[in-house]
């Protein structure tokens, strides 16, 4: 005979298993690292509920980072060739590193940014990227502090120098270390209209590329190269190239979350773009450029193996012409960006944000807020944002 009700006793008996199965679920739940409901959502994009907070004014700011080891302080790359440092939003009299000197300046040349190894707060040493006095080279250097808030020139090593002899414009000049350790370099095309000299697709130059290396002294002389870069060893192309096939890539980041890259590749006369990718597809990958500008067809010809296009893109309307790339936002208090790649355009200075994904960019929205002459963003202790103007502001990224 069956029963709906149990008896008395059994009924004690089912209370008491539900109740020790809430209980354990409780304290698996805890155990977790995190749970569903402890995960921030992807933010709306309502631009809305965001502004922008001015921290200080300096000489032609191109990039903000911040270091290891040193979460107080902020580091405001200024283009004529100097590295400000910013404690407590406020700026420092004395600059961090001051190569003016050694540095061509104008346009599109200058000191263009520098990065911080995962090692900085033991090994003391940084790496920048800037245009030699004359114009022809690009180079990576490595320097070291003296202090928290000082740096000597004179301990400058040289990584690696990039031939740029014809044009003065797409020097490319982002720095950044990867998830894996290492550094990547993004260098522009060469400059002149329509990448005259096909240096993008070429394997036999660093120009038009994403380059990977180990900025420490290796069997390439002054640095080394990962094996496991895509054209290393008796493979036919330079050894430090990971990815090919970009025409400016002035700003590109890792997601401090996912450790996908995400690059915005200035265009030629009608599209802007957005790349989007993960390490397995990033190795050896070929971004189009001077076949394609954006998606579109530019030179023509047949599509390159390995062709990754962009999951974002926007036509030159508005008066918009050169996408500054941003940051997919990690700040928890920046709720309605938050999980969004930011970016914004050099023209018009509108900031936008979407939400990334591998195949196609979805829910691009505008920000109601402007950054007129946009150099660049930066990302900071805890995720925090930061958005630089070519008229001198720094600012900051917060929700309202």
């Amino acid at each position: 005979m069956t029963s709906a009700t149990p008896p008395a006793a059994g009924r004690r008996r089912h209370l008491q298993t539900a109740a020790l199965a809430a209980a354990a679920a409780c304290l698996l739940a805890a155990s977790l690292p995190g749970t569903a409901a402890a995960k921030p959502k992807v933010g709306n994009g309502n631009g809305g509920k965001v502004e922008l907070r001015k921290l200080g004014e300096l000489d032609g700011p191109v990039y903000v980072d911040d270091a290891p080891g040193s979460s107080n302080l902020l580091f405001v790359v200024e283009q004529k060739g100097a590295i400000r440092v910013l404690r407590k939003n406020k700026v420092i009299d004395r600059p961090f590193l001051n190569i003016a000197d050694r540095v061509e300046f104008g346009g599109e040349q200058g000191l263009l940014s520098v990065a911080f190894p995962p090692d900085y707060e033991q090994s003391g040493r940084f790496y920048v990227y800037y245009t030699v006095r004359g114009g022809a080279i690009n180079r990576v250097a490595e320097f070291r502090r003296t202090s928290a808030t000082t740096a000597d020139p004179a301990t400058e090593r040289v990584v690696m120098d990039i031939d740029h002899t014809i044009f003065p414009n797409h020097n490319g000049g982002q720095l950044q270390f990867g998830p894996d350790g290492f550094l990547y370099i993004g260098t522009g095309d060469g400059g002149g209209g329509g990448d005259p000299f096909d240096a993008a697709q070429d394997l036999n130059t660093r120009l038009g590329k994403l380059l990977r290396i180990d900025p420490t002294p290796g069997n390439a002389g002054a640095y080394g190269v990962p094996p496991s870069n895509p054209f290393a060893g008796p493979t036919a192309g330079l050894d430090e190239i990971f990815a090919t096939g970009l025409r400016n890539p002035w700003r590109f980041s890792f997601d401090s979350k996912t450790g996908h890259i995400v690059i915005g590749d200035v265009g030629q006369n009608e599209w802007e773009e957005v790349d989007y990718e993960q390490a397995s597809t990033l190795k050896g990958a070929n971004f189009g450029w001077n076949i394609f500008e954006g998606d579109h067809s530019f030179a023509g010809g047949p599509t390159p193996a390995r062709y990754q296009p962009p999951i974002h893109e926007y036509a030159h309307k508005g008066g918009a012409c050169a996408i500054t790339g941003g940051y997919v936002v990690r700040d928890k208090k920046l709720k309605s960006l938050y999980g969004r790649y930011l970016y914004g355009d050099l023209c018009t200075g509108q900031l936008h944000s979407l939400v990334p994904q591998l195949d196609r960019a979805r829910k691009d929205r505008p920000l109601n807020e402007f950054v007129l002459g946009l150099t660049s963003f930066g990302e900071g202790a805890r995720g925090r944002i930061y958005a630089t103007s070519g008229a001198g502001e720094v600012w900051r990224l917060k929700q309202k």
